[in-house]
């Protein structure tokens, strides 16, 4: 029974707690995850959008903040960054 209350009981514990964080951590996680996906592909349309930009006339940097900017506002965040862009420029 000393085996198991200095050996197991400790990692028992752990687990247990660990399992209580995540449930009680679930939702969060699921829109920081979501939130990454949507940076992810809005780093991607930057990206595929940064070849073209000097012949449409946009030219938006490929970075972090622009495409966190975009994953959490959307095409709304695209065009406040165009706008941003503009505005500045000038």
């Amino acid at each position: 029974m000393e085996g198991f209350l200095t050996d197991t009981l400790p990692w028992l514990l752990v687990g247990l707690v660990a399992v209580a964080a995540l449930l009680l951590l679930r939702q969060p996680i699921q829109y920081l995850t979501r939130l990454c996906l949507r940076t992810l592909c809005s780093l991607a349309a930057l990206a595929a959008l940064s070849p073209l930009g000097p012949l449409i006339g946009v030219g938006l940097g490929v970075n972090l903040a622009n495409a966190l900017v975009m994953g959490l506002l959307g095409v709304p965040g695209f065009g406040l960054l165009l706008m941003l862009n503009w505005a500045l420029a000038r």
